[in-house]
């Protein structure tokens, strides 16, 4: 048996996180999940909320900086706001995908150290939203905060269904292309 990550924690957190809800995060229910022991947990973190607060930290990361460094590498605004459509409503991976926003957001509910998480990423995604709506011409502050509103909107009613938003989110940035397009 190879030994566990501290990879392999957080992608399991974020799976119990996504199917069971925040109180599933704890030692022994995910080393069950994961056919090892309360031991190996502790081995890569010093406590559950050390543990909860490296998931929000991965998250973060994943949730801007990585969206931020691809888009940025884009030719056109146009092609960063059709991308973002699309890595936005990618399907689930290990770590909960689409699918572990809505779970991320219902948590934060109830815990202000994961609010201040959601905080930090919608003011970084709304930010760099914002500027690709410049580069598009499009300085109305309310068009980025609608497509947000649009993206995290159909996140929340797809209710596991990772393809629900693809098609949906894709029509609404062909929209605001669109609209750029007509000024």
């Amino acid at each position: 048996m190879s030994r566990l990550s501290q990879t392999d924690w957080i992608a399991a957190g974020f799976r119990a996180l996504t199917s069971q809800g925040p109180q599933a995060l704890k030692a022994e229910p995910l080393a069950r999940e994961l056919k090892t022991t309360k031991g190996s947990f502790y081995w890569h973190f010093k406590d559950v909320p050390t543990f909860q607060d490296q998931m929000l930290e991965f998250w973060e990361e994943r949730a801007t900086r990585e969206i931020i460094t691809l888009l940025d590498s884009l030719p056109s605004p146009e092609v960063k706001l059709r991308t973002l459509s699309e890595v936005a409503t990618a399907p689930q991976d290990d770590f909960g995908g689409v699918g572990a926003e809505p779970a991320i957001r219902a948590w934060a509910k109830a815990d202000k150290r994961v609010a201040d998480a959601v905080h930090r990423v919608d003011s970084a995604r709304l930010d760099h939203l914002s500027s690709i709506f410049n580069e598009m011409k499009m300085g109305n502050p309310d068009l980025p905060r609608l497509f947000y509103a649009g993206l995290i909107g159909l996140q929340e009613i797809a209710h596991g269904d990772d393809t629900a938003s693809a098609a949906p989110l894709a029509t609404l940035a062909d929209l605001m292309i669109a609209l750029a397009e007509t000024d």
